[in-house]
């Protein structure tokens, strides 16, 4: 696969997007094998933007890693800095499950009671709502009716 060619704006952006990454990828003594190739094939379909950390204390043999990565898994050099190696590749689209939508659950709700006098600390209790309960406005849980509409509103009805 050919590598792909970045723009500057576009390694700025994606070199700002993977200054918060860890590296997900190593690479050891053995250098780049087979298994380090398919890994870091794994998590550029998973993640698309990934750093790969590189052990060996040679800049020249590390640049010639990037490059080698780059060509083999069409994926995009856009930084190279210390023993870190940055790549992107564009995501394969995700296929859509074909589910029933799933209707209301139970639900973690947290409901904060502040004290009446400023100088203590609100209290915060979780509580599980079910699908067929609400919270009110005063922090009390309520089984949910069905709200009857108005006649007039009803289509079909004259």
């Amino acid at each position: 696969m050919p590598e792909i060619l970045l723009t500057p704006l576009q390694r700025k952006a994606h070199r700002a997007a993977a200054h918060h990454l860890k590296p997900v990828v190593h690479i050891g003594a053995d250098g780049l094998s087979p298994a380090v190739v398919a890994e870091a094939d794994r998590a550029l379909v998973a993640h698309g933007l990934i750093k790969i950390k590189v052990l060996s204390d040679e800049r020249g043999v590390r640049e010639a890693m990037l490059e080698a990565l780059a060509g083999q898994l069409g994926a995009a050099r856009v930084q190279h800095i210390g023993k870190l190696l940055v790549l992107w590749r564009p995501r394969p689209p995700q296929e859509e499950a074909a589910c029933t939508p799933r209707r209301a659950g139970p639900r973690i709700v947290k409901l904060v009671s502040f004290s009446k006098s400023g100088s203590h600390r609100a209290t915060v209790k979780k509580v599980r709502v079910m699908g067929n309960e609400r919270v009110t406005a005063g922090g009390q849980i309520k089984r949910a009716r069905v709200r009857t509409s108005s006649i007039k509103k009803k289509p079909g009805q004259a």
